[in-house]
């Protein structure tokens, strides 16, 4: 397995990436997996090899680019400093769902091109603020993305928000796997109901979990980290992709 620094070129800039590819004779289905709100660092690095791992070619994407270079943010106080937080809420805040399509097409894009990929619809995954990119994709590029997990997301069927994944349950192609947290104020028992029914309705084949553990709970560097739930999110990972993407 290998892992190295690539740029993509996008409609605003070049965003730089970790592209993973796993051992053994290809071409091999694709998964973009999207960092929470801490932005790209060495666990999300580390994450992505995990996934590639598994037998994918894993895109692990720099989403802040158009801020330019930004030192690596440490989620064990983040918010519990200031500075750092209004730091990182004004870059989460800062990626609107418009920049999110338009990445994430040329995410898509770059991975078609590369030889090592299987023919097929890509995967997506992601944490908190990831994992909502993830149910954006599926919900804006139609059968370019099969599958599509989400672990600890936030605001994923917010009426009060336009561009909340829910209202476009009819548009999503993909599988879904949503693992939500306890006492997650982002993702609430309300939210999780609605984002039930809207899948329900569009007919997407989907399943919604509650992990006992907090949100944060699946990245190494959270404070909530649960190294039990953690574990069972890699499970479920390879089980969903495995059976919605194949090898």
């Amino acid at each position: 397995m290998t892992q190295r620094t690539v740029e993509i070129t996008t409609a605003d800039g070049l965003c730089p990436a970790a592209l993973s590819m796993p051992e053994g004779d290809g071409p091999r289905p694709a998964v973009i997996m999207f960092p929470d709100a801490g932005g790209m660092r060495d666990v999300m690095r580390q994450m992505g090899e995990r996934l590639s791992g598994f037998g994918y070619v894993v895109l692990v994407p720099d989403f802040y680019y158009r801020n330019g270079p930004y030192d690596p943010i440490d989620m064990r106080t983040a918010f519990s400093d200031k500075e750092t937080a209004a730091k990182v809420m004004a870059m989460m805040h800062g990626y609107s769902a418009e920049m999110v399509v338009r990445d994430v097409n040329a995410f898509v894009d770059y991975l078609e091109a590369r030889p090592e990929k299987k023919t097929g619809g890509v995967g997506t995954t992601g944490y908190c603020m990831g994992g909502r990119l993830s149910l954006l994709a599926a919900a804006n590029l139609g059968q370019r993305v099969a599958a599509a997990a989400s672990f600890h997301g936030g605001n994923l069927a917010n009426v009060d928000d336009p561009d909340s994944p829910h209202h476009k349950a009819g548009a999503i192609k993909a599988s879904v796997y949503v693992a939500g947290a306890v006492e997650d104020q982002s993702f609430s028992n309300e939210q999780k109901d609605l984002l039930e029914k809207a899948l329900s309705g569009a007919g997407v084949t989907h399943t919604i979990e509650t992990y006992q553990a907090h949100h944060g709970f699946a990245v190494p560097d959270n404070p909530s980290y649960d190294e039990a739930a953690a574990e069972r999110h890699w499970t479920a990972t390879e089980q969903f992709f495995g059976s919605h993407l194949g090898l």
